[in-house]
């Protein structure tokens, strides 16, 4: 049995409480009790959520566990002497100990990270860089496994980490399978992006949104502005103004995002050449691909299905 501490704390996220979900699913797929969760606060007792209701907990002590998993909240605030103290013990007694969010600053306040590559939430992670600079933040990044420590995005990401967590236990099917049943893409890579073009983008009117519906689900196609704007029924030069307006950016800007996300997507799943998934997401070649991703993410493709294989 896989004993877990899930550590908790006053003003504790609520979405922090979904990995708890997973190892929860894990055991009905395998169809036995492979994980038993232990909530885990400094005094023990009742700890009130940033939802309002309060959660009941057991104190630090001197039990072993297989896995820690550090929760998060809403802000960073420094964390007490006495979580620093169990974190540091965890990490000498634990098989690993992961930190979803901003729980990755308990970490590093507790050494954990240092010399490490790491990732948080992307609105913190410019902070945790800035704080703790012996560690390597990578800021666009689902979740990062650095030995026996594990960090993660915010909010939802705990799932893909707690998803993680159990494929490395069980193998990828079991993986599968409680993904499934929490109603989810199996598991995002760990090198895949926090951020999505179609959420930066967020056109207001229908007739936009028509068009990058389009686009996205029609990526092999040239997409051109005359293309696009007959979708969305205007002129092209209606179209153009109208997209800049709303997305604040242009229709070929938005395309080569699209483009570039889907090709990412493929690149993590390694199943594709790269001449196929540049075809398959309308580059045409490798080149014109390489150069967008030079422009987008700041590295070629070859990198970005590197970090993929490794994270």
């Amino acid at each position: 049995m896989h004993r877990v501490a899930f550590v908790v704390f006053p003003n504790i996220q609520v979405m922090s409480f979904t990995a708890i979900t997973v190892f929860e699913i894990a055991n009905l797929v395998l169809g036995e009790a492979a994980y038993e969760v232990t909530l885990l606060s400094e005094n023990g007792g009742l700890v009130r959520t940033t939802a309002g209701f309060n959660v009941e907990t057991e104190p630090f002590g001197d039990r072993v566990f297989d896995t820690v998993m550090i929760g998060a909240g809403n802000a960073v605030e420094p964390a007490t002497p006495g979580l620093i103290e169990f974190v540091r013990k965890a990490s000498e007694t634990s098989r690993r100990i992961a930190a979803p969010c901003i729980g990755a600053f308990v970490l590093a306040e507790a050494g954990l990270l240092d010399g490490r590559r790491a990732t948080t939430h992307w609105m913190f992670a410019r902070d945790l860089a800035a704080r703790f600079p012996d560690i390597k933040v990578e800021p666009d990044r689902i979740f990062i496994v650095e030995g026996p420590v594990w960090t993660s995005a915010g909010m939802t990401a705990s799932i893909d980490l707690a998803l993680a967590l159990v494929e490395r236990d069980h193998g990828c099917e079991i993986a599968r399978a409680v993904a499934r049943k929490l109603v989810v893409y199996h598991r995002r890579a760990g090198g895949q992006s926090q951020f999505s073009a179609l959420l930066e983008l967020e056109p207001k009117s229908d007739r936009i949104q028509k068009a990058l519906h389009y686009a996205r689900t029609n990526l092999r196609s040239s997409l051109s502005v005359v293309e696009l704007a007959d979708v969305a029924s205007l002129s092209p030069r209606q179209f153009s103004r109208a997209f800049h307006a709303e997305t604040g950016q242009t229709p070929a800007k938005a395309v080569e995002h699209l483009r570039v996300e889907a090709a990412r997507l493929m690149m993590e799943e390694g199943r594709h050449s790269m001449d196929a998934i540049a075809d398959e997401t309308g580059f045409a070649d490798r080149e014109r691909m390489r150069r967008a991703f030079l422009r987008t993410v700041g590295q070629p493709p070859q990198t970005v299905r590197r970090n993929a294989r490794i994270a």
